[in-house]
């Protein structure tokens, strides 16, 4: 009897997965695929493997700089590819991409695809430590997709067309498809019944997911002294360069110019208080936060950058806004919140978009097809 064909993922972090991968790895397993993942175990071991998958807990970190730390994580994946010979490996973000990938060919794994979720802090900051970062990252990604049985898939076209640019991808080893979508059945439609609307981001606490922005916006409008509360939901990420440091968020609510709620595992809830949800960032893969808070009806805010202007159309479901604008986000706020049947129209909107282009179904359904396809070229 054949043996089912196996999957591996390699993300960084179980709460990463959790969060974002979680859906399309069910999928696999229930369109007849065995599972297997690789990842750093924290919080979401227990759950992770009450799901039926094959779990292996690795030593890569995100933020290492240690070249024998590196070296070792790259020596760990080559072993766990020739021992559990997966037919397909799935990286997602920059470090699984270029160490998964170098272990894939030295385990000699036929069929690489490599995600990439946005392309993070190397293309949104300027800074002489992001430039020169860019600079190898983009040496190290070309080799990483150079091989022949690897695919990239980008999030939105903006990414794919920026690195086809750049001469790390061929365009006929790409494809785009769109995150792994919402569950529309968890993500519903809610009233929001608050006395003072509450103003959302939510998402981690990045500078360049725009919570500056978001800080600045809400200052003016306190000035003007508008009815509104401004509140952040979402975890620090103290591996990312661009991380707010935790003292920095309790200094804003000290001042009681913003809340931060810290991260919570029940996003439905939250969005249903929400009477509009923000995002100010620099430049995102495809921003989940956006997708959810539309789907629960909500309108949106965001700013005119790759991967948000994938979500948000203006004037149908949201507003678009100039990035690092304080100003300009303060003032689509206000208007949206004095015209509460315009709120009503976007969020109506965006839930029929989400339902028709972005639900969990439509965008695993394209993965799985992905798949498949490298499967039968191996037949």
């Amino acid at each position: 009897m054949k043996s089912a064909p196996r999957i591996l993922f390699l993300v960084t972090e179980d709460w990463y997965f959790w969060l974002h991968w979680l859906d399309l790895a069910r999928r696999a397993r229930d369109a007849g695929f065995e599972v297997l993942l690789a990842m750093r175990v924290q919080d979401y071991g227990q759950q992770i493997s009450q799901q039926g998958f094959k779990l292996f807990p690795i030593r890569l970190l995100r933020r290492s700089r240690n070249p024998i730390r590196e070296a070792l994580a790259v020596l760990e994946l080559v072993q766990l590819y020739r021992s559990e010979k997966p037919d397909i490996v799935y990286h997602v973000a920059a470090k699984p991409i270029l160490y998964g990938s170098t272990a894939a060919r030295l385990a000699g794994v036929r069929h690489i695809i490599n995600v990439f979720a946005g392309l993070g802090y190397a293309y949104t900051s300027n800074s002489v430590t992001a430039k020169l970062l860019r600079l190898c990252l983009g040496v190290g990604l070309k080799t990483a997709c150079a091989h022949s049985g690897a695919i990239a898939v980008f999030q939105n076209e903006e990414d794919r067309a920026q690195l086809t640019r750049d001469r790390i991808v061929h365009e006929r080893r790409t494809k785009v498809i769109p995150g792994t979508g919402v569950d529309i059945e968890r993500f519903q439609p809610t009233s929001d019944a608050a006395q003072e609307p509450i103003v959302l981001l939510a998402g981690r606490m990045l500078w360049d997911k725009g919570v500056g922005e978001f800080v600045g916006a809400a200052r003016v409008m306190r000035q003007a002294k508008a009815n509104a509360r401004f509140v952040l939901v979402g975890r620090c990420d103290d591996d990312n360069p661009a991380s707010i440091g935790l003292k920095q968020l309790q200094r804003w609510q000290e001042e009681e110019v913003v809340e931060w709620w810290g991260h919570h595992d029940d996003m439905p809830m939250v969005y249903s208080r929400a009477a509009i949800v923000v995002l100010p960032s620099y430049r995102e893969g495809l921003p989940v936060s956006l997708l959810e808070a539309a789907a629960c009806g909500k309108p949106i805010i965001a700013t005119d950058v790759p991967g948000c202007r994938e979500v948000v159309r203006h004037r149908i479901n949201g507003l678009l806004v100039p990035p690092k604008d304080a100003n300009a986000l303060a003032e689509a706020v206000t208007m949206l919140l004095g015209n509460e049947e315009l709120r009503d129209e976007l969020g109506r909107s965006g839930r029929g978009i989400v339902v028709k282009e972005f639900s969990t179904e439509a965008v695993t359904s394209q993965t799985l097809a992905l798949y498949r396809e490298l499967l039968y070229d191996t037949a």
